[in-house]
């Protein structure tokens, strides 16, 4: 029997304030593959993402996750299967928990571990999860108390103790410093290079910093799909050009991407 997709949108529109967010997006994420999302401000990754997340509902077309269609399935036993990092959800991770609770509350698909009991099992687990972000020496620490970069990777590593068939990641090198960018691409690639999760979505607005291993891109330009597919089709000087409205020259080199004016 063939295996669903992770994700499939057909004829997706999101219409807010009058105007269309997105429109008419056709897309389809398998398992094993690593996308990366790119595009101008205004063009709809964030609003992509958050339906792909099942946050957000379209206006029109169908989404299906994980083989569930969106609408005929209870969306908050699906997040369970999801993981989903974005700036909204991490503002509402209570400062004074220590890393390793906001890493095991995420069992519950909660933001703290309220009325929940956790026990050697799921510290392990959650300890685990840290190591695997390299922060396993933050598990004591409070969440306010880290740097931008160290609270993103304790923020995968949430995601990851549900053991999520589908991970989102929604800009999360966004106000990173050089070094903590660098860190976090260099981690964001050796998930890409695991078996699990069995499909990443990556949003960002620079191309450098696509973690190798991703090897799928859709390019978003005013609500709208450009192109979506293999990475060295997908993205091309032709392709970003057009999405941003400048002549770009697309560069190549050490599995990374970069891109300038021409």
């Amino acid at each position: 029997m063939r295996q669903a997709p992770a994700l499939r949108l057909s004829s997706v529109g999101v219409r807010r304030g009058g105007r269309w967010i997105l429109a008419s997006v056709d897309w389809t994420v398998r398992s094993g593959e690593r996308w990366a999302i790119v595009g101008p401000n205004g063009a709809g990754k964030t609003t992509l993402l958050a339906v792909a997340a099942t946050y957000l509902w379209p206006t029109t077309g169908t989404v299906e996750v994980l083989g569930e269609r969106i609408g005929r399935v209870d969306a908050r036993e699906l997040r369970r299967r999801i993981g989903y990092v974005s700036a909204a959800l991490g503002e509402r991770i209570e400062e004074g928990l220590s890393a390793l609770d906001v890493v095991m509350s995420a069992r519950d698909a909660a933001l703290a571990p309220w009325w929940a009991t956790y026990g050697p099992g799921d510290r392990r687990r959650a300890l685990g999860c840290l190591e695997r972000m390299g922060c396993g020496s933050l598990a004591d620490r409070s969440f306010g108390t880290l740097s931008s970069g160290e609270r993103r990777r304790v923020e995968i590593a949430r995601t990851n103790v549900t053991e999520p068939k589908l991970l989102l990641l929604d800009e999360p090198a966004a106000g990173l410093d050089l070094g903590a960018r660098e860190a976090l691409v260099e981690r964001l690639a050796t998930l890409a290079a695991e078996g699990s999760p069995a499909a990443i979505v990556l949003v960002t607005h620079h191309l450098d910093e696509i973690p190798p291993g991703f090897g799928h891109a859709l390019v978003l330009a005013e609500g709208r799909v450009l192109a979506a597919g293999a990475i060295g089709t997908a993205l091309t000087s032709a392709i970003l050009s057009a999405a941003y409205g400048i002549p770009l020259r697309l560069r190549r080199g050490d599995g990374r991407l970069s891109a300038t004016a021409r």
